[in-house]
């Protein structure tokens, strides 16, 4: 059956129709061809980050040839974990309403020293927010909606069947080899971007690789389908020692369709084969759910712990995005998300070096950007994965007196770590930001992602990211001046006028007084503020954020 054919409601199916979708192959004109087809960009595998850099890409008008070596959505629920950074950019996107309609909501968690609580904490506590901290959401089901999402958009072409077995980088592109079941075709790329996970076949070909930690040990993952309801809330639970499993830790999360999401520490010893075994995995799940619990496995997968990435993402006309960049342990949620976040960013830096809106070097700071984030990430998730398994006695003896100390005292829970979650990264250092020239408090610096706040747009409610402008924004509290709305590619939103800030919400968040002024990129970063800003100033500003002046 050809994609385009399937019937939408196949996309909001069960997790096992959803899992069985098959994607059949379809021969393109490119085959044809005496000479390589040529395109402006092309982007290898249709995963999370692949197909939501496709999807922004095509809303900007681009098109896009997604090629994907596989004939299925992921099997098995992967990742989980969907933080409120992504659901914003899938808002976007136009996906984000399923996913939080069928995701679990969660802002709180639990941290447990054998079977006692030590303490909890939100990751939401302000209200004002339209999304949640985090939903969790089988991968299949994300993938459903972003593929379901990319079929309606007819710039968008997915080979399925289209394996990439060879690529020729050059200075003004890339040349592919594709195998498919009818032969070997090629397809010459301006721009290629590889979104091909780990183990990236394109990193593989082109002789590049990633770099860092592999840490000496493994975690079982386990996810069981209970027959009734469970007494655990819709939170994220972490158990240090726990009776059920001691010596070892447990991370327990609720998924979609009363499927619970376990994950076992097992030891560098354990035998990752034999661990998967149902005869082995059941009475690990029966000593945490109790003897008599009525589940079924669903799915199980034996991991190890890495903290790797390339040491630049950027290689001329190829560009490296998601796992293939960069990968993280799973404690923090910091993978899928941390990917999404990469594909905004250079979705909108190709689309305007494809207009001819500015040069390359604006997709080259993708790299820095990007780069920075990974750090920050791939720092986090070290951090935690050598707080959970010490790699010393001393590590052991300094892990347990916090967690002890945790049970009273504030300033020891900021010690324990059983997995900083994923929040999008501040970028400090971009080349692209214009520092402050006046004094401002709080954490809009230029770099950080723009806070949501409610707002009301002619009586009816909104909120304040979505209605950002698709390329820049010129926030501005109060009325503009008169050469701000001859600003080009600049949509001018001015709060209290267009839309009105009635909870004061947007002005609390952003330190705002009447004039004030931000610059807002189309990825919703902050790139300039002004208490009140001149022309040239803003100008000046906006040729920085496109690389013009970097």
């Amino acid at each position: 059956m050809n994609p385009r054919d399937i019937p939408p409601e196949a996309f909001h199916a069960s997790g096992a129709e959803v899992q069985a979708l098959d994607f059949g192959y379809v021969r393109s004109p490119d085959q044809d061809r005496a000479t390589p087809a040529q395109h402006p960009i092309v982007v290898i595998g249709a995963g999370p980050v692949g197909l939501s850099l496709a999807i922004d890409l095509a809303q900007r008008g681009q098109r896009v040839v997604v090629l994907d070596n596989d004939h299925k959505l992921s099997i098995g629920s992967r990742a989980i974990c969907f933080a409120k950074r992504t659901l914003e950019i899938w808002d976007r996107l136009g996906v984000g309403q399923p996913m939080v309609a069928k995701g679990v909501s969660w802002n709180l968690g639990k941290v447990f020293l054998k079977d006692e609580q030590l303490y909890e904490f939100n990751l939401l506590p302000e209200e004002g927010h339209e999304r949640p901290a985090f939903i969790n959401l089988q991968q299949y089901y994300a993938e459903a909606y972003l593929v379901e999402r990319a079929l309606q958009l007819p710039g968008i072409d997915i080979r399925w069947h289209n394996k990439v077995t060879a690529v020729q980088s050059r200075a003004d592109g890339a040349l592919l080899t594709i195998d498919t079941p009818e032969g070997a075709y090629q397809v010459d790329a301006q721009w290629l971007v590889a979104c091909d996970g780990a183990r990236s076949p394109t990193r593989q070909m082109l002789g590049r690789e990633s770099k860092g930690r592999i840490f000496q040990d493994r975690f079982l993952i386990a996810d069981v389908k209970l027959a009734g309801d469970a007494d655990f809330p819709t939170e994220r639970w972490f158990w240090f020692d726990p009776p059920f499993h001691p010596n070892q830790s447990v991370l327990l999360h609720r998924q979609p369709d009363n499927v619970w999401r376990i994950d076992f520490q097992l030891g560098w010893d354990a035998d990752p084969e034999e661990e998967k075994k149902p005869e082995n995995i059941i009475p690990r799940v029966k000593a945490l759910l109790g003897a008599d619990a009525q589940f079924e496995l669903d799915w199980a997968s034996v991991y190890t712990f890495a903290c790797l990435r390339m040491d630049q993402f950027v290689h001329g006309r190829v560009v490296f995005a998601g796992d293939s960049a960069h990968g993280v342990s799973p404690f923090g949620a910091r993978g899928a998300n941390s990917g999404v976040q990469d594909a905004e960013n250079l979705a909108w830096k190709l689309d305007w070096v494809l207009r001819g809106r500015a040069s390359p070097a604006l997709v080259t700071t993708y790299g820095p950007e990007r780069e920075y984030a990974a750090d920050e990430n791939l720092c986090n998730s070290t951090r935690a994965t050598d707080f959970i398994t010490p790699k010393s006695e001393v590590s052991r003896l300094f892990r347990d007196a916090a967690l002890h100390l945790a049970r009273e005292h504030a300033f020891a829970r900021r010690i324990v770590n059983s997995g900083r979650l994923s929040v999008p990264a501040t970028l400090h250092t971009s080349p692209l930001n214009t520092p402050d020239s006046d004094k401002f408090v709080g954490t809009q610096v230029p770099g950080a992602v723009l806070l949501d706040a409610p707002l009301t747009k002619q009586g009816q409610p909104t909120w304040l990211l979505r209605e950002l402008g698709p390329d820049f924004t010129l926030l501005v509290f109060g009325p503009a001046p008169a050469w701000a709305h001859d600003l080009p590619g600049v949509k001018v939103l001015q709060i209290g006028i267009d839309v009105i800030d009635h909870q004061a919400l947007a002005a609390q968040r952003l330190d705002a007084l009447p004039r004030t002024v931000y610059l807002v990129r189309p990825d919703q970063h902050v790139c300039a503020r002004w208490r009140t800003p001149t022309e040239a100033a803003v100008r000046s500003a906006l040729a920085r954020a496109t690389a013009a002046a970097v």
